[in-house]
């Protein structure tokens, strides 16, 4: 058994949401890793009659695919779905059994417009807290459009493969066999990068603005909210709703709450704000430039003009960089910022910690568990 007696009962009270079968496609050899993964889909499939199990030959041994009978969804799991990826599987296994994703209609029908063939593939590791969005994002995608597959793929267990591909930060994607983007991503922000988001146009004849507050933060979402409770219409301008805390796991320093993480607060944050019907959010959009007229205008990277009486500028923080030559050309190549989500893809290899904080200890104490040697 792979399963805990308290994830099991947790798992049970999910499978019972199920609304339709779903056949598992498994390709299996005789290493540690296949006999696991085989291990968990019958552990699984024993509980619940909806799912069916058969044998297969697919892209990647180990691996299995989730599907609907006599459909293929285009979902793939290359490895053991468990630690940060296991509600990914369950997720999977609800949403193709036609259990509807929790996705805003507008996000589900540019999915469904998308035109072409779109195969993705993500690299992972499993302690990776970022990477479940993306997975679940791509997963999602692959169930709304028939031109769209997408396989998560474990580098602990296709070793070989990352380092051919040149893989050193997860999680990275690669879409029709070439890189795509790595870093968490949302759903909105994969159909952005494939020109498939909102139209720019949209933007362009917005009435101005009695507050208009640029940063999607948690400063930004509070400054909107108290304009939005004065009944006052407020635009918002956000890059990435939530800002950098999208990118931190436990957050125990935000008072009267014991603990969180990021991107559960960054989603009470969204919430909250969605609320007010007089706030307007224009999500993935980068202000470029601001100027003060008869109102303030901010202009934003796709050219559409902003207008408001008010500006709130709430960029909010960044990861902090060194400035030295090829830092950013190596980001996610070499360089990294989460020694607990990339750690296991420099297994064998010498490290250099930058930081001498408590941030910079603890990564320096984590990895020595991993890789060769660090400095």
């Amino acid at each position: 058994m792979l399963l805990e007696a308290e994830i099991k009962a947790q798992l049970a009270h999910y499978l019972q949401m199920m609304e339709g079968d779903i056949l598992l496609k498994v390709s299996a050899g005789d290493d540690q890793v296949s006999r696991d993964m085989l291990a968990l889909v019958d552990e699984v499939s024993s509980m619940s009659s909806h799912i069916k199990v058969e044998k297969a030959t697919l892209n990647r041994t180990p691996s299995f695919s989730v599907n609907r009978i006599g459909e293929d969804t285009g979902i793939t799991f290359a490895g053991v779905p468990l630690g940060h990826e296991f509600t990914s599987f369950v997720l999977a296994l609800l949403q193709v059994s036609g259990r509807a994703p929790k996705v805003d209609p507008k996000v589900i029908e540019q999915v469904q417009k998308i035109k072409g063939e779109y195969y993705f593939e993500s690299y992972i590791s499993l302690t990776c807290h970022n990477c479940p969005d993306v997975v679940q994002a791509l997963n999602v995608m692959s169930i709304l459009h028939p031109g769209i597959s997408h396989t998560m793929i474990d580098g602990a267990a296709f070793k070989e493969e990352v380092e051919k591909k040149d893989i050193m930060a997860v999680p990275t994607v690669f879409l029709n066999g070439e890189p795509f983007g790595s870093g968490r991503m949302t759903l909105e922000e994969i159909l952005a990068k494939i020109g498939s988001g909102p139209d720019a146009s949209e933007l362009a004849d917005k009435e101005p603005y009695d507050v208009l507050v640029v940063g999607g933060g948690p400063a930004g979402a509070s400054a909107a909210v108290y304009a939005a409770r004065k009944g006052i219409r407020t635009g918002m301008v956000a890059e990435r709703f939530g800002g950098q805390i999208m990118d931190t796991l436990g957050i125990e320093n935000f008072i009267s709450v014991k603990y969180t993480e990021g991107p559960k607060l960054a989603a009470s944050l969204e919430e909250h704000v969605k609320q007010y019907e007089n706030i307007d959010v224009m999500n993935l959009q980068r202000a470029k430039r601001l100027e003060k007229k008869d109102l303030v205008e901010i202009e934003l990277e796709n050219g559409a003009v902003l207008k408001g009486k008010t500006v709130i500028l709430s960029t909010g923080a960044r990861w902090r960089n060194v400035g030295v030559p090829g830092e950013l050309e190596f980001k996610n190549k070499g360089v990294a910022y989460c020694p607990h989500c990339d750690g296991p893809l420099f297994e064998g290899k010498r490290v250099a910690v930058i930081g001498g904080g408590n941030s910079g200890i603890e990564a320096a104490i984590d990895l020595a568990g991993i890789v060769k040697h660090v400095t």
